[in-house]
């Protein structure tokens, strides 16, 4: 298993906290399957997890659905999330259909490879996104560990392949990112090119605050008119004033 292993230590716990689900919906009427995978990726001895398997088997029973799938994990085995993606992208070019992803929470590791075969990544609030190198635990003489080197190497190229479908930088820019292991923020996802669009609410919140600013400086605006015009307000009808 080539698996997660975080040289940022921030984040360790809360991510081996996030409980495992998958769930599958299908919606015939609306032509549209939705698929809940929360939690490690992979078949792994010490947690429950999601495996490449269990999400052949939901989308084989999607027929030619739309699929909308929630995602929330640390990551886990590189090679079942290179399959779940390989596994999406050929449901949208056999059946014409769009993948949506939502990320609810974290997309890191190798949920941040599945995250690639969204047509739609939408970052919900505080969600983040991470990339970082491969890794393994090996045991053996110098030779098998030049050998497991060549691998994730190797692995790592098929990685980067996935991330340049969607980067709007150069792959040398991505590749360093990678060996540095790189935290993006919902919005720091949207500017790289990995996700299309923050949460509809994120978006909502932005125009509050646009309105808002646009009140106090209307306010501002009358504040400076009686100034200017030199005009004693009556104590009754004085603005607010903000601190």
């Amino acid at each position: 298993m080539r698996f997660m292993k975080f040289k940022n230590e921030q984040y360790k716990d809360q991510l081996r906290k996030i409980p495992h689900n998958f769930a599958v919906v299908h919606d015939e009427e609306n032509k549209e399957s939705t698929l809940t995978i929360y939690g490690v990726i992979g078949d792994s001895w010490w947690y429950e997890s999601t495996s490449a398997s269990d999400i052949d088997k939901a989308i084989a029973e999607a027929g030619s659905n739309n699929l909308m799938v929630h995602l929330n994990s640390p990551g886990g085995d590189a090679f079942d999330g290179i399959a779940i993606y390989n596994r999406l992208m050929n449901h949208k070019s056999k059946h014409n259909a769009k993948v949506t992803i939502h990320v609810d929470g974290w997309a890191c590791s190798a949920a941040s490879v599945i995250a690639m075969a969204a047509d739609d990544l939408i970052m919900g609030i505080g969600a983040m996104l991470m990339i970082h190198e491969a890794s393994n635990i090996v045991w053996g003489t110098k030779g098998s560990m030049r050998k497991e080197a060549d691998l994730l190497e190797k692995l790592e190229d098929g990685i980067i392949d996935a991330y340049m479908t969607k980067a709007n930088v150069s792959r040398e820019e991505i590749r360093d990112m990678v060996d540095s292991e790189t935290w993006f923020s919902a919005s720091e996802a949207v500017e790289i090119g990995f996700a299309t669009a923050a949460t509809a609410k994120e978006d909502d919140a932005s125009g509050e605050l646009a309105q808002l600013k646009a009140q106090m400086q209307s306010m501002q605006n009358e504040l400076d008119q009686y100034k200017n015009q030199q005009i004693e307000v009556p104590v009754n009808k004085r603005p607010w004033r903000f601190f």
